[in-house]
């Protein structure tokens, strides 16, 4: 018997690669998706009953609510913030969200609030002011000093308009 046998017959004859199976699948796949989005984004998912009807003819104001609030500017504030003589200017223009039953007493505050600003930025350092998280932080500290200034609940945010290092 193992002369009638080959050697190349105990071989098993090679294998195809999947290819052909997993482009297959891929087009499935991408039909399958792109029916999906078709179907939620026609409406064809959804019944009459379900579909949620839009009121056309209410006011935009009446669809969207919004808090009461009002804008404060603060004036533009250039500050030297170079050490050592340094040619470093920072460029800071910011806006007070308050609430509207507060804006003449925080109106009338603003001298403490620009000397409270321009106290805090001029003792930051240059390294901490280019780092890009910076600004964040130094948004935070800047709204607890001017909440603390104006009183607790009249101060919302503090909006930064311009942020610029020179």
């Amino acid at each position: 018997m193992a002369e009638n046998e080959s050697p190349e017959s105990n071989e098993d004859p090679p294998k195809k690669s999947g290819k052909k199976g997993v482009l297959i699948a891929m087009v499935v796949a991408a039909l399958a998706g792109g029916g999906g989005f078709y179907a939620s984004f026609s409406g064809a998912l959804l019944s009459p009953q379900q579909t949620p009807e839009i009121a056309t003819d209410m006011p935009a104001t009446a669809l969207l609510p919004g808090p009461e609030v009002a804008f404060i500017s603060i004036q533009p504030l250039v500050i030297n913030v170079g050490a050592n003589g340094a040619d470093r200017f920072l460029r800071f223009q910011a806006q007070l969200e308050v609430r509207p039953e507060s804006e003449q007493e925080v109106s009338a505050l603003m001298p403490r609030i620009v000397d409270v600003l321009n106290g805090y930025l001029r003792a930051v350092d240059v390294s901490e002011l280019q780092e890009r998280a910076a600004l964040v932080r130094l948004r935070a500290q800047m709204l607890r000093r001017i909440q603390v200034v104006t009183g607790e609940g009249r101060v919302r945010d503090l909006l930064i308009m311009e942020f610029v290092l020179s």
